[in-house]
């Protein structure tokens, strides 16, 4: 009996060590897609950094989307180092559109590129990324917006538009072609989000207007546009915060709670930093299985402000606004699986 009840003390603790000591998917800037049975998380990284799952907790490391850099890379950004940003996963025309930043950091030296895939799974045979080139490129002092954190949505008339953003004169969203890889002609362009930018701040420098990760989400008529707000990136101090605002329209106005205009300030809190999380942001937000979620990336205080994966769900108030749970931050805990 003594025997047995060693041994049963030795399973446990080696149980409560490996749960301990399981790796956490550890990413910026989360988006996700579901393909046959499979979820796919894509994520800022080298090459873009990119996982597999089948119960959004467990996730295999499948590697980078990009073998090699897109060749147009370092013209638009010349110090692209092979570090990809912010991407965003679109299916449409029977096919998957990758959308992808490269930048200078804390430069508007930016383009916004896509690369196309008829399946996400990356043991299919006939998964190949076809890359199509840049589809926007922001110049410093020509350009006083940023090139990055692109996020496509589709209108109920099915014309397709492309938001992004960072910081300068802050969030964007333009058409698209039907082809999802150009602008639209004639262009059509609409300013719908920022924050205050004080006058004399020098055109190439992005200032103090923190603004940035818009993506917008479609739910019973209306379109949910959610920004981050702060400064990520920061270790313990990050600000990061997500906020959200409401349009009945595409092209807004997005107003907040109170009914100020996103494009002039605006904007209510969905998910606030604290003291276990210093920066929660750059969300994504998606309908899988009849449940709305919001992925975000979270700076965990107690593990030296590591960015860690956040799958939460979203529910809705009685005004129809986004709510989600700050506990689930500790609810919520992923599992990168080895190869």
């Amino acid at each position: 009996m003594k025997k047995l009840l060693h041994t049963a003390f030795l399973l446990a603790g080696a149980l409560a060590l490996g749960a301990v000591q399981a790796k956490q998917v550890s990413v910026h800037d989360p988006v996700m897609a579901k393909d046959g049975d499979t979820y796919y998380l894509f994520s800022t990284g080298p090459g873009i950094t990119f996982y597999s799952s089948r119960d959004m907790r467990n996730w295999k490391l499948e590697g980078p989307v990009f073998a090699t850099p897109p060749a147009w890379a370092t013209k638009a950004a010349p110090t692209f180092n092979g570090h990809i940003w912010a991407p965003d996963v679109h299916y449409a025309n029977g096919k998957y559109y990758l959308y992808y930043s490269v930048s200078g950091f804390g430069k508007n030296t930016s383009g916004i590129g896509v690369t196309t895939n008829a399946t996400l799974d990356p043991h299919a045979p006939n998964y190949r990324w076809q890359d199509q080139g840049m589809v926007l490129q922001s110049v410093p002092v020509r350009d006083n917006w940023n090139a990055i954190d692109p996020n496509i949505v589709v209108d109920g008339h099915g014309t397709p538009w492309m938001t992004f953003g960072s910081f300068w004169s802050g969030i964007k969203l333009v058409k698209l072609a039907p082809d999802f890889t150009h602008l639209a002609e004639p262009q059509e362009w609409h300013a719908i989000a920022a924050r205050a930018r004080p006058a004399g701040t020098p055109d190439g420098e992005p200032g103090p207007a923190e603004i940035e990760g818009p993506f917008i989400f479609q739910k019973n008529g209306s379109y949910y546009l959610f920004v981050s707000w702060g400064l990520c990136c920061r270790g313990k101090d990050s600000t990061y915060r997500l906020m959200v605002g409401r349009s009945s329209s595409v092209t807004g106005p997005y107003l907040d709670k109170d009914g100020k205009d996103l494009a002039k300030g605006g904007g209510t809190l969905v998910l606030d930093r604290s003291a276990a999380w210093t920066g929660v942001g750059h969300n994504s937000a998606y309908t899988f299985g009849g449940k709305d979620y919001l992925v975000v990336h979270a700076y965990e205080t107690a593990d030296h402000y590591l960015q860690k994966l956040k799958v939460l769900e979203m529910k809705w108030d009685a005004a129809g606004w986004p709510v989600v749970d700050p506990e689930d931050l500790n609810r919520y805990n992923s599992t990168q699986l080895e190869h």
